[in-house]
């Protein structure tokens, strides 16, 4: 039997199992979960090889946040955003295994529609209820997703003057009652932070005001987001999963619904946290026929050039980009260096011509990638006319560019400059070189084709700042 490994990424922890064709746990770990994607990656990729079989035929990831499942990209995040890892692409190419993403709270559904609470129903709602507030829905038993992230049920407004949310508005259910909710109703009353649910549940059997309060607090509000769920979807069920879903189900004994129009039945899911591992390993059997592929829009083909005189720290800025956004990166030192090196190196005008070729050579590789390419190009674009760059943009079918502008002072570049010489191949310029250097750092420009981001490398470098800022203007 075919098997399949299901990864479950939450606020707090990571999960990941072995699954069977049958929803079974056969072997289970855990990581604790971080905000640095790049941290959450490599525990993921550990968890993997702990658990990965020859049996193992592909690979499911539950996300946080909301996920394009046909294209395999992650949008956006909460507590955990993935968004700037290329995080299908690096498992695969990882494990050289399919792997398949989508919305951790579909996982679940998917989970509980299977082997759970779900599996006599047909039109369902899930809020599972952990660091944040996931949701999904379910009609004739598929996944509804709309254009793509449909069942962002976690982001029904209940408070329009409330706790601004992850998602930028305020008074998101997830901002009154997640486990993080939680936690701030509780600090609030004064009780101590060790206080647990059951605790709450007792004292509120008790009589405790403080309790009840701290309880009415957190239910109240995903009281009215299920009312709303209900009035928009009209489900047959309503599950409440996640860590928090079965203690969020008692604590609504205290806010029934009022309102006789959207009555529903309102169920605690059975798998708890078992139910993202499940879900996102069955999801992954039953790979293209689970998220049917629809083909995106054609996009233009695109460059990003990282632009900046020698040491600017360009090759930094490049590596950083296209280890982040998942695009490859051409450089002009990779492309020359290889043919210095067979050469046994060249004075300086050769090196000169040989860059000219190399610059070609790398356009041209542009030009035999496929429509909807995106590249990292890294060079001083200002060491030849703009018309050859633009003539060769034209010739590779490049249609848009974003151009990343890298500088220092003269002395600082000098100083970088010096540093390196002696790991530079016969041909560069050597010591000669940087009192040039210093005078071109004077009158250097950027090219300003189209958006520009400014990037100042004496500085700590934001690449969180730069990838957002490629992803609006490139989709703009």
């Amino acid at each position: 039997m075919p098997l399949s490994i299901g990864i479950d990424i939450g606020g707090t922890n990571l999960r990941a199992a072995r699954i069977s064709g049958n929803g079974e746990i056969l072997k289970r770990v855990s990581e604790k979960s971080a905000p640095d994607p790049e941290l959450v990656l490599g525990r993921v990729a550990d968890m993997v090889r702990l658990l990965d079989t020859p049996d193992v035929k592909a690979i499911g990831v539950g996300v946080p946040g909301r996920v394009d499942a046909r294209r395999g990209a992650v949008l956006s995040g909460g507590y955990v955003d993935l968004a700037s890892v290329a995080l299908a692409r690096r498992l695969e190419d990882m494990t050289g295994k399919p792997v398949i993403i989508d919305n951790d709270c579909n996982m679940a559904l998917a989970a509980e529609m299977a082997v759970g609470a779900g599996r006599g129903d047909s039109d369902i709602a899930m809020f599972t209820i952990g660091t944040g507030v996931g949701g999904a829905m379910a009609q004739d038993r598929r996944i509804m997703r709309g254009r793509a992230t449909a069942g962002q049920l976690g982001h029904i407004g209940v408070d329009v003057n409330g706790e601004i949310c992850a998602c930028g508005r305020r008074g998101c259910v997830e901002t009154t009652s997640s486990g993080t909710a939680l936690g701030r109703h509780i600090a609030r009353t004064g009780l101590g932070p060790d206080i647990s649910i059951d605790q709450l549940f007792a004292r509120d059997a008790e009589g405790d005001i403080q309790a009840r309060a701290i309880l009415d607090a957190w239910a109240v509000p995903l009281r009215a987001a299920i009312d709303t769920a209900v009035a928009v979807l009209d489900p047959n069920l309503i599950l409440l999963g996640g860590g928090l879903g079965r203690a969020a189900h008692a604590a609504l004994g205290r806010a029934p619904a009022l309102a006789p129009w959207y009555q529903c039945r309102v169920e605690p899911a059975q798998l708890g946290d078992d139910a993202g591992v499940i879900g996102a390993g069955l999801q992954a059997l039953a790979g293209q026929e689970a998220i049917p592929t629809i083909a995106p829009p054609a996009q233009p083909k695109r460059a990003v050039l990282v632009n900046g005189i020698p040491a600017s720290g360009k090759s930094t800025v490049s590596r950083g980009i296209a280890d982040r956004m998942g695009w490859p990166l051409l450089t002009l030192d990779t492309v020359k260096n290889p043919f210095l090196e067979v050469l046994g190196g060249a004075d300086r005008e050769f090196n000169r011509t040989l860059g000219r070729a190399s610059y070609k050579a790398i356009w041209s590789l542009v030009g035999e990638a496929p429509v909807g390419s995106t590249f990292v190009v890294d060079a001083w674009f200002g060491f030849q006319p703009r018309k050859v760059l633009e003539d060769h943009l034209r010739n590779a079918g490049v249609e848009q560019t974003a151009e990343i502008w890298c500088h220092a002072p003269g002395a600082v570049l000098a100083e970088r400059y010096g540093a390196r010489l002696d790991q530079r191949l016969a041909g560069h310029p050597g010591a000669a070189y940087i009192p040039e250097l210093i005078e071109l750092a004077k009158r250097a420009e950027p090219l300003r084709r189209g958006p520009l981001f400014d990037v100042d490398t004496t500085k700590p470098i934001d690449f969180g700042a730069i990838t957002r800022w490629l992803k609006m203007e490139f989709k703009a």
